[in-house]
């Protein structure tokens, strides 16, 4: 055993306590990556090179689990490759977070990483409380002096910490709440997981203004941006704050976006905007439903159709060009397995998602931003909603020449997610934009962004029965089969550079709750993402 060093091991594994530890016997300490290689008989020292040795792996992971947990946070940042960035954090930890009693567990190496488990005691004003996670670190051999050290990342520390992120404990910058449906019943991460961090949001938003009193947490703070709870010191007095969710609605899209890895839906109420339900099932966590930005595929067509209609250059019931192959300078453009539609409608075309009978129209618009315009000015894509949390709310720039026609069929440049697509079937359904809300807009009195035109009453009652045709016999059919009502639909499928499969989505109304989901790289949207939909749908 090293001299000096308090060590014990327990189920082969050290453990280090703090207090009184000795360190330094493999590693000189002096400035991050600097001085560490080996004596020759003339005197010349001798850089080591290749990866760290075990013995050295364990030894620098012991010597900087020492350092760190004896509050020492100068002499760990030097065991590290960046002492600069490293000190900072490890202060932190001590003086921000206000931990005492740290021990550290360190785990058998796996190659150059080494797993800790590390126990301590938050304080703060008279509230304590233990606290223990896990974490790992990677021992690396420094690129100037050979010497092996700890490669530095925030999440050594904390495998939740980025940079620029510290850990403070103290009163929670908002009080909790208590979120209840728009019928009143609460609703919780525990038993609506993908509403974490709709939830955390609308705390730091409006825990002030729903009546709670803040209690003491332990928090990831960043820069700009909400803090993440860690651990609770003491509770606080939440305030209740109503959504405009339906606990049904989200039961039933937690439950279908389970079906499918990198999944996400949101419905909402077309006559109102408001938002019924928000589910994602990610590895990322990452809310993609309200801050995706994806090509939606031909859920764009439900705004291109919107667009010809209201041109004049097509009508439902009028036949329409369906080609299996149509070039538009210099692209090539065609349908799923080279379909084409001979002698048929306008309402088939949209139906069974047929590409071709769109491009071919480009050149009649006589205006390659037309479709940019009425996604803005009519179905409300771009204009800096105020749902009561963070959104991206889509866009459709203005195109030119090919990139104007992979547009019309929701492709290209234009950026969508689930709540923007089930944005745009809600005011097909409506026949005018409502901008999305998740909170009341009584609660602060906000603006909300309004279109400047609603869909003219020719084009609305077309618009809507194509995407009943679809729904019923055409590309939608067999994903909505089971949905009672009036009803209406259009698939997608998005092509993504490197994807060996496309991107499904979905769109969908049945009575006045209209709803959107993507899945990545699940292929046919009417195959994947349809049979989300419509369980969300029959939740109404």
């Amino acid at each position: 055993m090293r001299s000096g060093a308090k060590v014990a091991v327990i189920g082969g594994v050290f453990v280090l306590f703090a207090g009184g530890v000795g360190y330094g016997a493999h590693n000189v300490l002096g400035g991050g990556d600097d001085d560490g290689g080996t004596e020759s008989k003339s005197g010349a020292v001798t850089k080591k090179s290749g990866p760290p040795s075990a013995e050295e792996i364990r030894a620098t992971a012991e010597d900087f689990l020492a350092a760190w947990a004896s509050g020492k946070a100068t002499v760990a940042a030097q065991l590290t490759n960046n002492a600069a960035e490293a000190e900072p954090t490890l202060v932190s930890f001590r003086d921000g977070a206000h931990v005492s009693g740290v021990t550290m567990k360190q785990g058998a190496p796996v190659g150059a990483k080494v797993p800790f488990t590390v126990s301590a005691t938050v304080s703060y004003e008279g509230a304590s409380k233990p606290w223990t996670y896990s974490s790992e670190l990677t021992v690396v051999r420094g690129l100037t002096t050979g010497r092996p050290l700890v490669d530095w990342a925030p999440s050594v520390v904390h495998p939740q910490l980025d940079k620029q992120e510290q850990l403070k404990t103290g009163p929670a910058a908002a009080p909790p709440i208590k979120a209840v449906d728009r019928r009143g019943r609460e609703l919780t991460k525990e038993k609506y997981p993908s509403l974490g961090p709709v939830l955390d949001q609308l705390r730091q938003k409006y825990g002030d203004e729903s009546g709670g009193k803040a209690g003491v947490e332990l928090v990831i703070s960043p820069p700009n941006g909400a803090d993440t709870t860690l651990l609770t010191l003491s509770e606080g007095e939440p305030g209740e704050l109503r959504t405009t969710l339906d606990a049904d609605v989200q039961a039933a899209a937690e439950k279908a976006v389970k079906r499918h890895s990198e999944a996400s839906v949101v419905a909402i109420k077309p006559s109102t905007g408001e938002i019924r339900a928000v589910a994602n099932n990610r590895k990322d966590g990452f809310n993609a439903a309200l801050g995706g930005q994806q090509a939606p595929g031909s859920t764009m067509k439900i705004m291109t159709a919107a667009l010809l209609l209201d041109k004049g250059l097509v009508a439902a019931d009028r036949k329409a060009e369906c080609p299996k192959n149509a070039m538009y300078q210099g692209r090539t453009f065609h349908n799923l397995d080279h379909f084409d539609i001979p002698d048929g409608t306008f309402t088939q075309s949209f139906a069974r998602s047929c590409n071709t009978a769109f491009i071919k129209l480009i050149d009649d618009v006589h205006d390659d931003a037309a479709l940019a315009k009425l996604a803005r000015d009519t179905f409300g894509i771009g204009l800096d909603w105020n749902t009561g949390v963070q959104t991206f709310d889509g866009s459709v720039p203005e195109g030119s020449g090919g990139e104007a026609a992979a547009q019309y069929i929701g492709q290209g440049t234009i950026q969508m997610n689930a709540l923007t697509v089930a944005s745009v079937a809600a005011t097909a359904k409506n026949g005018g934009f409502e901008q999305p809300v998740i909170v009341p807009r009584s609660l602060d009195d906000r603006e909300v962004a309004t279109a400047d035109r609603q869909l003219s009453g020719a084009v609305w009652r077309q618009l809507r029965d194509m995407m009943r045709a679809t729904a019923q016999w055409g590309s939608g059919a067999q994903a909505m089969a089971g949905v009672p009502g009036d009803k209406g639909a259009k698939t997608g499928s998005a092509e993504v550079d490197g994807q060996a499969t496309s991107n499904s989505w979905f769109a969908g109304f049945a009575g006045d709750l209209a709803a959107a989901a993507v899945v990545q790289s699940g292929g046919h949207g009417g195959d994947t993402a349809g049979p989300l939909v419509a369980s969300v749908l029959k939740a109404r």
